[in-house]
């Protein structure tokens, strides 16, 4: 199973008055992981996007385990769980520097049309960077 980990500067602003991470914020850092992978892997969404498709998230679950605070850093691993013709759904560990679980999640996404959002399969769009997906899935379809 192919992994990614992007390195997450805690900022102040991100957190609440408590002084841990606001919930949010680890939305912003999920997309940071999923963007780290697309790169580690060679693609750019942005290619996608020229071509008029963008990949809008479907559904985001995140479970919290434990406090991160600001002066720290976070570390968000990231990898494909499951692909299929037309969703991806990625997994995502954040994690402290020592590697407590701070978060588990996931999102899912599809890819439509940015003209009127009608989804297309991920295979018509890039057949290359699909078949890498279904490679390295930690669930085969």
């Amino acid at each position: 199973m192919f992994t990614s980990i992007k390195e997450i500067e805690i900022r102040y602003a991100e957190t609440d008055q408590m002084g841990v991470v606001y919930h949010a914020n680890y939305v912003v850092w999920l997309e940071l992981g999923r963007s780290q992978l697309i790169t580690d892997l060679g693609y750019s969404f942005i290619e996608v996007e020229e071509k008029g498709y963008v990949s809008p998230v479907m559904n985001v679950n995140i479970n919290y385990k434990a406090a991160l605070r600001y002066g720290e850093p976070a570390f968000v691993k990231t990898w494909v769980k499951s692909q299929d013709k037309l969703r991806t759904v990625y997994a995502y560990e954040v994690l402290h520097e020592d590697g407590t679980v701070a978060a588990t999640a996931t999102t899912e996404h599809i890819i439509v049309k940015k003209e009127n959002f009608r989804p297309v399969s991920f295979k018509k769009i890039n057949e290359e960077w699909f078949n890498k997906y279904i490679e390295i899935a930690e669930q085969q379809a």
